[in-house]
């Protein structure tokens, strides 16, 4: 019998499947999707088995003092920075003292773009720790951009993000 559930929540479930699995758990930073992320996820019936927490770190403060991103990294290269992206998905990840966690950091627009930085462009980070007991953390950064309004920028930036772990699993 076939399901009429957005296929957003089939990739859920397959993350939820490997998670548990696995007995991880997940944290997220998100900046720009402010939340979008943690509500999908916990949609899931269950998700209390393998979801931790999530950190909606929208301003730059809340950044340093929730993930201990130095506020010299946001300066230097930007709160929308490969950099700070790394910074948040590893902060989330020892903060939270799970195996993974996922930052987003962009610029959903309208405005607030540069012609360095467009609107719609979105830094990513993934901090795997198969072992927490340890403090080798492989984290992989990515910029992509996205085009469209907003609210498209936004959904565009939480399915990649979750996408992409699941690839990274």
């Amino acid at each position: 019998m076939k399901n009429n559930i957005d296929p957003q929540h089939d990739i859920t479930r397959s993350l939820a499947r490997v998670l548990l699995e696995r007995g991880w758990k997940i944290a997220l930073a998100e900046s720009c999707t402010g939340g979008l992320v943690g509500a999908i996820l916990t949609d899931l019936a269950g998700s209390s088995d393998w979801f931790e927490r999530g950190y909606i770190t929208y301003s730059n403060t809340a950044k340093s003092q929730c993930l201990d991103v130095p506020m010299e990294m946001i300066e230097s290269f930007g709160a929308v920075s490969e950099q700070v992206a790394r910074a948040m998905a590893e902060g989330a990840r020892r903060n939270a003292n799970v195996n993974v966690a996922i930052s987003i950091t962009g610029i959903a627009g309208p405005t607030g773009g540069s012609p360095e930085k467009p609107v719609g462009t979105v830094c990513f980070g993934w901090a795997i720790n198969k072992n927490i007991q340890s403090d080798e953390v492989n984290t992989t950064v990515i910029t992509k951009q996205f085009s469209g309004d907003r609210k498209a920028v936004r959904e565009q930036a939480r399915d990649y993000a979750l996408s992409k772990l699941l690839e990274l699993l």
